[in-house]
């Protein structure tokens, strides 16, 4: 694709979560996640690519449907009270209707269906700007409603993406898959603890951009897109196979990792608002999730490649990717838990 083409889309991506980002008008904010979403769409299909032109299909129905419901709901909301405020939605169905609508976009459970076939069909660079960049515009607009929802909603919303999550990535051996259901997991744990700390939630999702930012460039640096891949990674950068076994078990949630921060505090918060039954679940779904991390993890670093491997081999050509990105992000991946007293100073 021409490079201006490339700089004008990626203008545009972050033109529209800035405008939904500083906008106190429904109108406006719906704009902004329609720049969003239309800046994305070009390059998604850029491969042509009957899978990629597929994903990309997906998306904008899904999108469109998301984007479509919300401006439904809102302009109920301004037909019924008469104002346009973000923060001021009056009757609890608008409220819920919109926090689904919200939730489509980016694909909590139960309307989780469309990111794993969509992140499959993409090359891994735009799968990454769909798992990090796309989710901040509607977490903003679900951070500003969140202390009108009921709070079943909430919990449920949260335990559902948990669940399906944990449950969906076990019977996975495509990577981007598994990233996907990943990301519906740490969703799942953002909305669960929204209504009772949304400084925490911000928190999680910058810890989770941070950790997935990691996992794609490195997927990226060695060119694997399944696990049997994975297993002739060691031979060709036995350094890289090592960090991206920490980030994977960092995404888990394992101790002493960046990932055990956000779940640790949470875990946490919810026993302190007295729903104990629930902080057990979610640990449990943690569980879940970390069963197809450690997979990867044993495919990566613990076995050697069978000899008659039916993965393509690599051809080992020197990567054109720039590797300081990477350094960054598998350095707080890795090793951002002791800051973790200064961080929950920070979101009390």
């Amino acid at each position: 694709m021409n490079p201006y083409v490339i700089f004008i889309m990626l203008t545009s991506l972050g033109l529209g979560t800035t405008i939904t980002f500083a906008s106190s008008h429904w109108l406006l904010a719906w704009m902004g996640l329609e720049i969003n979403t239309l800046a994305i769409i070009p390059l998604m299909a850029q491969h042509h690519h009957p899978r990629a032109v597929e994903a990309t299909t997906k998306y904008f129905l899904t999108q469109a449907t998301a984007a479509a419901l919300m401006l439904f709901t809102t302009t109920s909301n301004a037909w019924i009270t008469g104002q346009w405020e973000i923060q001021q939605l009056s009757h609890p169905m608008i409220t819920t209707i919109t926090i689904l609508a919200l939730g489509l976009k980016v694909g909590l459970a139960p309307m989780h269906f469309w990111l794993p076939e969509v992140l499959q069909g993409l090359d891994l660079t735009t799968g990454l700007i769909l798992s990090t960049w796309q989710k901040l515009a509607p977490m903003a607009l679900i951070y500003q409603l969140s202390a009108g929802v009921e709070q079943p909603l909430m919990i449920t919303l949260g335990m559902m993406s948990a669940l399906v999550g944990g449950w969906g990535g076990l019977n996975q051996t495509q990577l981007r898959k598994i990233l996907a259901y990943s990301s519906i997991a740490h969703m799942g744990w953002m909305m669960i603890v929204m209504k009772y700390s949304p400084n925490l939630m911000i928190m999680n999702l910058t810890i989770y951009i941070i950790m997935t930012s990691s996992a794609f460039m490195a997927l990226k640096m060695t060119t694997a897109t399944k696990i049997n891949t994975l297993a002739t990674g060691w031979t060709k950068a036995p350094i890289l196979t090592a960090l991206t076994m920490a980030t994977m078990l960092s995404l888990g949630g394992l101790p002493p990792l960046t990932g055990f921060m956000p779940k640790w505090m949470i875990l946490q918060e919810l026993t302190k608002q007295d729903l104990p039954l629930i902080a057990t679940m979610m640990a449990m779904t943690a569980l879940l999730s970390l069963f197809f991390y450690l997979r990867l993890c044993y495919a990566m670093t613990l076995t050697i490649s069978p000899n008659t491997n039916n993965a393509k081999t690599p051809w080992r050509l020197k990567s054109k990717q720039m590797t300081m990105p990477l350094s960054i992000t598998m350095v707080l991946t890795a090793m951002m838990l002791p800051v973790a007293p200064a961080v929950m100073a920070m979101t009390t």
